[in-house]
């Protein structure tokens, strides 16, 4: 109920203002006629008056604050000029909305008050004239209400991007994200170069020396403690080959799902994580399961290498079309809110290129909280 009468009051603030900075929008267009007209007769081309960028961009953070409505700032002198001249009756129409609000409730209020303060003669007429003005009320709450849209739709149409604009807009992102896949793609690859180098690789190696030895050794019991420890190095190689493939992509995740992978990710976590996983209904795309997965792990794995945190949180919810990835861990913080380099700046890449948003919030003492939005609709 709060949250509902906060949005009204809202809106009707942004229509008293609206209506206000309407008057001094009338102003600024008269001037502006002015100015056409003598520059007709002069032949002079016709001049913008200065106050047209200034209230534009005052209706600009007026949208934002009291609808928001988030719109580019005006650069045109004349895209602000034609957007005050088209939207100052708008204003003035507003102020009348709200005016005719506050006769509607004045007349629906005659239902709580006139029983206790007056006597009325005709209790008919005044349960009709409350049940009037709240309908009345109604009305002037839905006209409001259009007119914050109407107003947005204005502001977008004169001060806003054009098609072509938005257009080149999404191209230079498509190719931005487009870049930063490829590098992500080349730092995974190298990752995983140095895990098979500095890890299997250098086990193979050992356990090759083990049965060289064992081969050469004259003495059985020699030999046969030589292949005890082959046994035991090619066990450790086998367990290390499986981390690097769990790492480069879980089977678990083909096989049952985000859930599993996660649960999968806390068990072999040396550091106790918690999973909270609140999906219902059909799951996501696999693309999406897959970055929501490696935000969580890669998030997991900075916990444990620079946060000296004793325990993790992992938080999965869907919100309509939108899946959030959240992970919290107690530790000290300090993590940079954009990432330059390292693995958060793969993930930041990996959220990106499908148009989501990756949030960090790391104040130093901590907590550090991940937050991954990503789209989801099938």
């Amino acid at each position: 109920m709060i949250a509902f009468t906060g949005r009204w009051l809202r809106l009707a603030a942004g229509l008293l203002l609206g209506g206000l900075t309407a008057l001094a929008e009338l102003v600024c267009v008269a001037d502006g006629g002015v100015r056409r007209m003598r520059a007709l007769a002069t032949g002079r081309p016709p001049s913008v008056p200065a106050s047209a960028l200034r209230l534009a961009e005052l209706e600009r953070r007026r949208l934002a604050v009291f609808h928001a409505a988030e719109l580019d700032p005006a650069g045109d002198g004349r895209a602000a000029f034609g957007y005050l001249a088209a939207r100052w009756p708008l204003g003035l129409f507003g102020l009348l909305v709200l005016l005719t609000s506050l006769v509607a409730l004045l007349y629906s209020s005659l239902l709580v008050w006139t029983w206790f303060v007056l006597d009325p003669l005709h209790p008919g007429t005044v349960t009709l004239t409350g049940l009037g003005g709240l309908f009345l009320l109604f009305l002037c709450a839905q006209g409001g209400r259009g007119l914050a849209q109407l107003d947005e739709q204005l502001a977008r149409r004169h001060l806003g991007p054009s098609e072509t604009e938005l257009l080149l807009r999404r191209v230079g992102e498509l190719a931005a994200t487009r870049a930063g896949v490829v590098q992500a793609v080349h730092d995974e690859r190298r990752r995983i170069e140095r895990d098979l180098h500095d890890g299997v690789q250098q086990r193979l190696v050992a356990l090759g020396l083990l049965l060289g030895r064992a081969r050469r050794a004259a003495d059985p019991a020699k030999a046969d403690a030589l292949l005890r420890q082959a046994h035991e190095e090619s066990a450790d190689a086998l367990t290390e080959l499986r981390e690097t493939a769990w790492r480069i992509y879980p089977a678990a995740l083909d096989e049952h799902g985000l859930a599993a992978a996660l649960e999968g990710l806390a068990e072999r976590s040396v550091l106790p994580v918690d999973v909270t996983y609140e999906l219902d209904g059909n799951p996501p795309p696999v693309p999406v399961q897959t970055v929501a997965y490696f935000v969580a792990a890669e998030a997991v794995t900075n916990t444990l290498k620079h946060s000296g945190a004793t325990r993790a949180e992992i938080r999965v919810t869907r919100h309509g079309d939108e899946m959030a990835v959240r992970v919290e861990d107690d530790g000290t913080g300090g993590a940079p809110h954009r990432p330059t380099a390292g693995g958060l700046l793969g993930l930041s890449r990996r959220v990106a290129a499908l148009d989501g948003r990756l949030d960090i919030h790391s104040p130093s003492g901590g907590p550090t909280v991940i937050t991954a939005e990503l789209p989801c609709a099938s």
